[in-house]
């Protein structure tokens, strides 16, 4: 039970401390989950991570809901996205009821652009670290830039941009299995 209390308050601090979704909670959930409480490696975030931005819904909440399970099987799953959800539920919840007779005062614009452009950096701190710990061989690069220039330049959807991008991986990764027994 100590263990599910503290997969909550744990996903609850990271919930509660971090603005911009779920890109810009990485460098949180690294620190947190990696560096501070060692329940997954760096390697492990990644590929919830990735998973999570693969799977329906948010991709905090689906990390959390990844590292909870691995912890404690499915009771670890739920606490940690409960933990996950419930700050921003409460901080929702107030800010809509009193944000709506703020929004013309000149301080609250203001401070919503500076949110926005700190989004901005760590959203883009993120994209570095994965993209560091993801760019392993030219292929990746290919599929990096080939995926970029759809997203930017045609009406191509991103779900099979993402299905477009797994079917390559697995068929680079047979091709070279074939190629390593045929060796």
């Amino acid at each position: 039970m100590k263990e599910l209390i503290e997969l909550f308050c744990t996903f609850a601090q990271i919930g509660a401390l971090t603005f911009g979704g779920g890109l810009a909670m990485l460098p949180m959930l690294r620190h947190e989950l990696v560096e501070k409480k060692e329940w997954v490696t760096e390697d492990e975030l990644l590929d919830y991570y990735a998973i999570g931005q693969c799977t329906p819904g948010i991709i905090a909440v689906n990390t959390a809901t990844f590292v909870g399970y691995k912890r404690k099987g499915v009771w670890g799953g739920v606490m940690a996205t409960l933990g996950m959800v419930f700050p921003s539920l409460v901080i929702i919840s107030l800010v809509a009821s009193v944000l709506m007779n703020f929004m013309e005062n000149t301080y609250v614009a203001h401070a919503l652009a500076g949110i926005r452009a700190v989004v901005c950096a760590l959203m883009l701190g993120t994209v570095l670290t994965l993209a560091r710990k993801s760019m392993v061989d030219w292929i990746c690069y290919l599929v990096f830039f080939g995926t970029l220039l759809l997203a930017l330049f045609s009406p191509v959807p991103v779900v099979l941009l993402v299905v477009l991008a797994a079917g390559i991986g697995v068929g680079v990764k047979r091709f070279r299995e074939k190629r390593r027994t045929n060796s």
